[in-house]
């Protein structure tokens, strides 16, 4: 019974629809955009099918990173508005001026739709382009990125025009009376862009590169490169994100040349008291000859001091009239030919060991050289395995590293001067 009355309620409704055109083209318009929507959503599940099936195949993986980023998906979400669209024609007893504002309505919805998939299909590219060889070296996400927002502000203008029913090109035109404001609004954003280039171009900053800039706190490895920042994760693990600008307009150092090369250099002092310095004695002399690094040095040194001292004929034995062989020079020869037969240190750049000049904490020996390694656990391992030895085998040389006195050791010396007297006077006490 209540079927038969809503059967015979929808029929008469029907019949008088000729009465009520508005009604007619209302529910003309509401049977189109569900058929649009049931047409948009069997679209997108064909869609996402085919190229699921699609991207299985390994010629066709970059399919998958499309799907990752709902390129298919936004693209079959154009299947609705084309339809309103198009269809619109077909939607009974609607005004002109109604089928000319659904269709620009439509093709605005179009157009921002578009705009989203175009979007996804740029961060898909740049997934892609991210696992190439030349991403390292050439980043493009600050271009990725202007080219969006540039796409958002020529849909924008493009889609309020299309509502308007007014050509793009007119509000393009009062773009230009803006264009001192813009310029203000956008001004970080155009240094950033042009600092990106000149970046990119020049080759002067890459992703995973160590850079060192410590006017923003920053000293680690550049994680990401955008337009408008850079972001640099320092070695204890915090963030810090730098205007892309400041890479330009300040100095930065970049640490890519020394992990290039295959060698970091060692670069420390040892502080030799000077008060140990001296002529090496006969006994020394012979003692040093055991050692199998100084005997090339020791023979060709003693040659040379001979020959000179020859030359010099009768002179008294004074060492102010004849050259005799140092500790510190000779302990620096040791040090330079340790260096050389050391099998972490790069033998193919500059290994030296040098005076420097004498300071009040002592008589500075520098190790300059390169380890064959860059890693920092590695580096710093071998650097404190070297000054390790080199601090052990100096008293061989009777040599010893200055140290500043310490409280203890000021106190230790102000007792001793104190207890001395007090056990003279109970030894002389005891002799009586």
């Amino acid at each position: 019974m209540d079927i038969q009355q809503l059967w015979v309620q929808f029929q008469t409704l029907w019949a008088h629809l000729d009465e009520h055109p508005w009604l007619s083209a209302l529910l003309g318009l509401i049977v189109l955009v569900g058929i649009a929507l049931i047409a948009g959503h069997v679209a997108r599940i064909i869609v996402l099918r085919v190229t699921k099936m699609l991207g299985r195949q390994p010629a066709l993986h970059w399919i998958n990173d499309l799907r990752e980023h709902k390129v298919f998906h936004r693209l079959a979400q154009l299947t609705p508005s084309l339809m309103v669209q198009f269809g619109r024609n077909l939607v009974p007893d609607m005004s002109d001026n109604g089928r000319h504002f659904l269709g620009n309505l439509a093709l605005a919805i179009t157009i921002f739709v578009l705009t989203r998939v175009i979007s996804a299909l740029l961060d898909a590219m740049l997934d892609i382009y991210s696992r190439t060889n030349y991403a390292k070296t050439r980043p493009i996400k600050g271009y990725v990125q202007l080219t969006k927002m540039l796409l958002y502000v020529f849909s924008a203008i493009i889609i309020v025009a299309t509502l308007i029913d007014r050509s793009p090109m007119l509000l393009l035109s009062g773009l230009g009376a803006m264009s001192a404001v813009i310029l203000l609004v956008y001004k970080d954003t155009l240094l950033s862009f042009v600092a990106s280039v000149q970046l990119t171009s020049n080759d002067l900053l890459r992703v995973g590169d160590w850079i060192e800039m410590p006017q923003v706190g920053a000293d680690g490895d550049v994680i990401d490169i955008t337009l408008h920042t850079v972001k640099v994760q320092n070695f204890d693990k915090t963030i810090v994100s730098i205007p892309t600008w400041r890479l330009m307009s300040e100095s930065f150092k970049n640490w890519r040349g020394m992990q290039q090369s295959g060698g970091r250099r060692i670069k420390r002092s040892l502080f030799i008291d000077a008060a140990e310095i001296g002529f090496l004695t006969d006994e020394q002399e012979q003692r040093l000859e055991q050692v199998r690094l100084l005997r090339d040095y020791l023979t060709r040194k003693k040659a040379e001091l001979k020959s000179w001292n020859e030359a010099q004929g009768n002179v008294a034995a004074m060492s102010a009239n004849r050259r005799r062989m140092t500790n510190i020079g000779t302990f620096r020869a040791y040090a330079l030919a340790y260096l050389k037969s050391h099998a972490e240190i790069q033998p193919n750049m500059t290994c030296m060991v040098r005076q420097m000049q004498t300071t009040a904490q002592g008589v500075p020996l520098e190790v300059y050289c390169f380890t064959r390694t860059t890693v920092w656990d590695e580096y710093e391992q071998i650097q404190g395995d070297i000054f390790d030895y080199l601090l052990s085998v100096m008293p061989e040389f009777g040599l010893s590293v200055y140290q500043q006195p310490s409280g203890n050791d000021l106190r230790n010396g102000l007792l001793n001067k104190l207890q001395t007297p007090l056990v003279v006077e109970q030894a002389a006490n005891a002799d009586d």
